[in-house]
């Protein structure tokens, strides 16, 4: 709040909000908090005073914040309109029948409406109860598509489970073999089915650069065993942050892929954006929300269907991905050359084994629960993986922090002597 009448909700981080709170001071403003979203409260009440509509003094005051945000302000003068502006930070907007909603996921409103307006970089938004009106980065009026969701309104349902992260580890099976359908047929992979173009894009690749964070990067480097070992063709993996805040250089013909299970990951988006500034040949997501800001943003989307994913600690989005890694893998292998047809049947025969075996592996959920008893009173653990297993124990490492909060490491196989040991 600043006063009495203007309120913010803001998700992300202003990078420049101490020499604002200076200034603020200094023009005698008083802070209740430590917190940035202050600065803003108090800036939107000044540029207000300076005369205009809250949506002009809104747009001045997004014009001076520096870092990522998704925030909206109210005057509660004139409480029938919200402004809200999208830097970074997801902003999704709901389309009812006399009313609009405002959130930052689609999944908050499923429940309300099927119809949303995605905000897209720089975008403010004014919205009463009958109007969404948006103006772009450059200050002009300009419309968004309108989406048409078809996720299912229950599916934040825990169902018989007792937390959401258990459900999405025993939705695996179904989802990927969501993931599956259409691209693979008895024995072959549909490399059309991979996107408008793929074909002439996959066959001039000569190098691939996988951009992600958190599980997906893990994935992405899983991956790289895969592009060099099967396709025959080089690929560096990369964390998002380290790749967005260092001089690149970039490799002729390279194909940059984005792994994101929301598509709003905002190290891996800004990293796409840089990158289609250094002349990467094109950029291709590997998403699990359609409509999201990595999918419109790239020249090939291929879509994991791996459903809605709640819990904190991904699972099925992290099995889908290296599904759909393996699948684009061998599409590669085949344009290039590097898969012949014994290759590529053996892969699609393991594929399709791929949701019964995992299935076969949960059925041991009740021996995995006694096992873990036997743990549970330790404070540290240390996995190990050699090759394309390196990466699935820094997942493993990743998951066991994540959800226990015991210190967990992940070490090559070879490095333990130099390591732990040592």
């Amino acid at each position: 709040m600043s006063g009495e009448n203007i309120a913010i909700v803001h998700n992300g981080i202003i990078e420049n909000h101490e020499p604002l709170r200076e200034l603020l001071k200094s023009r005698g403003y008083v802070f209740t908090s430590q917190t940035d979203t202050e600065v803003i409260a108090h800036l939107v009440d000044w540029e207000l005073a300076q005369g205009g509509s809250l949506l002009e003094a809104f747009q001045r005051t997004v014009k001076q914040l520096h870092g990522a945000y998704g925030t909206v302000v109210m005057d509660r003068r004139d409480p029938e309109r919200l402004i809200a502006a999208r830097s970074g930070s997801p902003l999704v907007i709901g389309l009812g029948i006399g009313e609009n909603f405002l959130a930052s996921d689609q999944l908050a409103l499923l429940n309300v409406t099927r119809r949303f307006l995605f905000l897209e970089e720089g975008d403010v938004a004014e919205i009463t109860r009958r109007a969404v009106n948006i103006i772009d980065i450059d200050g002009q009026p300009v419309e968004r598509q309108v989406h048409e969701s078809s996720a299912e309104h229950d599916a934040a349902d825990k169902g018989q489970y007792r937390h959401y992260m258990q459900k999405e580890i025993f939705e695996q099976p179904s989802a990927l073999i969501n993931t599956l359908e259409g691209r693979i047929d008895a024995d072959s992979i549909v490399v059309e089915s991979i996107g408008h173009g793929a074909t002439d894009i996959l066959k001039q690749v000569e190098h691939i650069q996988i951009v992600a964070c958190g599980t997906s990067y893990n994935a992405g480097m899983v991956a790289r065993y895969w592009f060099e070992g099967i396709a025959g063709v080089s690929c560096d993996v990369e964390i998002a942050s380290e790749f967005r805040y260092r001089n690149f250089v970039t490799r002729p013909n390279s194909l940059l892929i984005t792994l994101s299970q929301s598509g709003e990951t905002a190290d891996t988006l800004a990293a796409l954006r840089l990158a289609k500034e250094r002349g990467f040949m094109a950029a291709m997501t590997i998403c699990n929300v359609a409509g999201s800001s990595l999918v419109r943003e790239s020249d090939l989307a291929f879509m994991t269907r791996a459903g809605t994913e709640i819990g904190v600690a991904s699972t099925k989005a992290f099995t889908t991905q290296l599904a759909s890694l393996l699948m684009l893998v061998t599409a590669v292998g085949k344009q290039k050359g590097t898969v012949d047809k014994a290759k590529e049947k053996s892969i699609v025969k393991a594929l399709h084994r791929l949701p019964v075996v995992m299935d076969q592996a949960l059925a041991f959920d009740r021996e995995i629960e006694a096992l873990a008893e036997d743990f549970a009173d330790k404070h540290h653990a240390l996995f190990l993986g050699r090759g394309e297993f390196y990466p699935i124990a820094m997942e493993a490492s990743l998951k066991l922090k994540e959800i226990s909060y015991i210190h967990a490491e992940a070490y090559a196989a070879g490095e333990l002597k130099h390591g732990p040991l040592a």
